[in-house]
């Protein structure tokens, strides 16, 4: 059994993922207390077990160098291996520094700190394995993909063969277009059987033991290529609209909103009250603009990022999203919920933040495809 140790952990989006494709998530580490209730709260509602070490409510900078907590992970990380299990870190930095369309500071910035942060954690603690997970703008622009490309220096020559990708959540059936940098590394002493001494020197895992998109459903041609995705149309309140021939329903806010039964769930009625007469002006599918975009039905959802004055329409009522619907554009199961006493700023927040589910459990899948090649080789 592979062992998780999860930090910034959100309300556990990517750590579900991970629980239902075999992990056992072990710590979890989120600095927002709010995102911390959502997750235990999540976790009742879904019957899963409290994590062996629990919940830390404190920053990751707490772990490293000195800080209060090291000694305890250093203890947590070595019992669970000692016991024969192998230990993995997941986690995806804060992301604005580098967000395109965020507040750009990178490394230097409060957020993109802790990109550097969480790669010393790896570095300090020696986990088997690590998956880090961030924004595209970590590549596209040149002194952040300096940054980047750094820390994975750094990470080879502590000893991590690795592996990277960037990935659109659609392409794992989320409905959603978002794109993600993916990085995984183990330690190289796992490796030494199944890769070639190229591969050893290089530091790198080849594509044919470690293939990035065997646990995908769809090409980037057959879900963001597709020519015939319905363009915006009338915005009509309760209309009703058959799929046109061709779109994939499974990709389709429509599909989704009613696979999760989103008019039933607790998070129903959790949405900003409308407030402007643009709430009846956008048409249906228009996500143009960089506020007020109105969801096409039977089209995917832009990315899910609600904050920053951000608002995204639903397709046919006269107002913003449920926090029942945001959660299902992110792909989570229908019995997933969020405490009926969180600030809508935070529901909002938190989900916006968060891995979509069937993306994470594909990333999971894919993980656990390579862990168990190691054993057997």
């Amino acid at each position: 059994m592979a062992t998780i140790f999860s930090f910034f952990s959100g309300s556990g989006f990517l750590d579900l993922g991970f629980e239902h494709s075999g992990f056992k998530v072990a710590m979890v580490n989120e600095f927002h207390k709010p995102f911390m209730e959502a997750y235990q709260y999540s976790r009742k509602s879904l019957k899963l077990d409290k994590p062996e070490y629990g919940y830390y409510l404190n920053s990751i900078e707490n772990f490293v160098e000195g800080g209060e907590l090291t000694s305890e992970l250093e203890n947590n990380v070595r019992t669970s291996q000692d016991s024969g299990e192998l230990v993995g870190f997941i986690g995806g930095p804060p992301c604005p520094d580098f967000s395109v369309g965020g507040k750009n500071k990178g490394h230097e910035g409060e957020n993109g700190r802790l990109t550097r942060t969480y790669v010393n954690c790896i570095v300090e603690h020696k986990p088997d394995f690590f998956l880090f997970e961030n924004v595209k703008g970590l590549w596209r622009t040149v002194r952040h993909r300096e940054f980047y490309e750094e820390m994975k220096v750094k990470l080879q020559d502590e000893g991590y063969v690795l592996t990277e990708n960037l990935i659109n959540c659609i392409q794992y059936g989320a409905p959603q277009d978002r794109d993600r940098i993916l990085l995984f590394g183990i330690k190289e002493h796992h490796v030494t059987d199944l890769l070639s001494k190229e591969s050893l020197e290089s530091m790198l895992i080849p594509e044919e033991f470690f293939n990035w998109h065997t646990r995908t459903k769809f090409t980037r041609e057959e879900s963001l290529g597709y020519n015939d995705w319905p363009e915006s149309e009338p915005f009509l309140i309760d209309s009703v609209k058959p799929k046109p021939r061709g779109v994939k329903a499974e990709l389709t806010i429509e599909y989704w909103f009613k696979k999760n039964k989103v008019h039933e769930h607790i998070n129903a009625s959790h949405h900003f009250q409308p407030k402007s007469a643009r709430f009846q002006a956008v048409e249906e599918g228009d996500t143009s603009k960089k506020s007020f975009k109105r969801l096409h039905r039977w089209k995917y959802s832009p990315t899910a990022a609600y904050g920053n004055n951000e608002v995204h329409l639903h397709p046919y009522q006269a107002r913003r999203l449920s926090a029942a619907e945001a959660l299902a554009i992110q792909s989570l199961p229908a019995k997933f919920a969020l405490p009926p006493t969180m600030t809508l700023s935070n529901m909002f927040k938190t989900i916006g933040n968060g891995v979509p589910y069937l993306a994470g459990r594909g990333v999971a899948e894919t993980i656990n495809d390579f862990l168990t090649l190691i054993r057997k080789s």
